[in-house]
This record gives structure tokens, sequence and C-alpha cells, in this order.
């Protein structure tokens, strides 16, 4: 079972939000997304689509460790657009998600406070309108083996509830399998003794099976 350290939050599927104020419109947009290259592919398509506003601003967050984000302001005074957006990403937990608020001006000023609230609010709109979901930090293995070991890692495989990716059965054999992080040592462990048909103590990480590979990608 995977433990609360393994556990993330993001977008099942791109959602949409909108709200109007004093004359402005701002459509907001949020798209899961794990790549800079993604990132970078939806402002594309947003700016094509809304070609004739006048701001599409933006935050996004990447990955886990809640080190790799940003947020553009797109010519709207500094800290009024990318930051509210990018708090919105605490409020509601999420990564691998970035938000763009496209906003059309309305001939009034909002000023900057009122610039921070509707960016915000915007965001907001489009992420309750989300389904948000759980995902699981997992590490990946390719497990090459003998013809021999067929049996032993099938029903190994069997027992522990390996969740497989992929298998291959051909001049030679593997499996892939992901695993959640904080029990990836153990799991292996585990797999490796019921392999051997030993006990679990009797094994550890070093512990090398004859015509067996196991290999992190």
């Amino acid at each position: 079972m995977a433990e609360k350290s393994d556990i993330y939050y993001t977008l099942e599927k791109t959602s949409e939000g909108f709200i109007k104020d004093r004359g402005s419109k701002f459509y907001a947009y949020a798209f899961p997304t794990i790549s800079i290259d993604e990132v970078e592919t939806a402002l594309a398509d947003i700016r094509k689509l809304h070609n004739k506003a006048r701001h599409h601003c933006y935050a996004y967050r990447l990955g886990t460790d809640g080190n790799n984000f940003r947020a553009n302001d797109d010519g709207e005074p500094s800290g009024t657009a990318g930051k509210p957006i990018l708090g919105q990403f605490d409020s509601f937990n999420i990564t691998d998600v970035l938000i763009i608020v496209v906003r059309y001006f309305g001939g009034t000023l909002l000023g900057t406070g009122g610039l921070i609230q509707a960016y915000r609010t915007a965001a907001e709109e489009a992420l309750k309108a989300a389904n948000i979901i759980e995902k699981t930090l997992k590490n990946r293995y390719y497990i090459h083996f003998d013809y021999s070991l067929m049996a032993p890692v099938m029903n190994a495989v069997k027992k522990l509830d390996l969740e497989v990716l992929g298998q291959t059965f051909e001049e030679s054999a593997y499996i892939s399998v992901a695993i959640p992080i904080s029990v990836s040592e153990n799991q292996l462990n585990l797999f490796k003794a019921n392999v051997l048909g030993i006990s679990f103590d009797q094994v550890d990480a070093d512990t090398k099976i004859g015509g067996m590979k196991i290999v992190p990608f």
C-alpha cells in the first residue's frame, strides 16, 4: 500500500472557468501537464484561440518537490496576475498543472487589488470545475529473467499484486513493474524471497538471483 509521502494530486483533464469584472472578461483554463513542452504547446493554443486578448497570464507547477514553477503576468502590473494564479495551486494542493487566464480589457481599470482578485477568482473557478485526482509516485523496474524462472516469477508478481506495465516472452523474458516509492525496497526484497522460496529476512538489496536482472528505468 502506498504511504502518504507517495501521494500527490493533479487534474484528470482540462477544465475551464470564467468571470467578468467591470467589463473585463477573464477566461481561465487549467491543464494537467508534466513537461515544459506541454506548457508551451498549451500556451500557443490558447494564444491562437484568444488572439485578440490583451493578456495571457499563467502559472504552472511541475513535480512534487515544489521547486519547478513559474508565474507570468504577461504585461499586467508585476505580481497582479501570475502570483494570484499560482496561489491557487496551494489552495487546491495540486501539481503537474498549468493555469492560463486570458483577459479582454473592458475599458475600466481595475487597480492592483482588483486585478489580483480577478485573476485569483478566475483560476479558482477553473479548478472548481476540475476533477482532482490522486496519484502515487512510483519507481519502475525491468525484471529480466530466464525461462526456467517463469513460474516463480509470475507467482511472485501475482502474490504481491505488483502493477505490471508490460511484458515480453520471446527470445528473452522480461516484465516491467511499478512500485510505490516508499515500499519499493521492501517489495523487491519480498519478490526475491518469493522467487527463491526463502524467508524475507534472508534477502536484502544486494541479494542476486541467477538468471535474473532487475533494472530501474
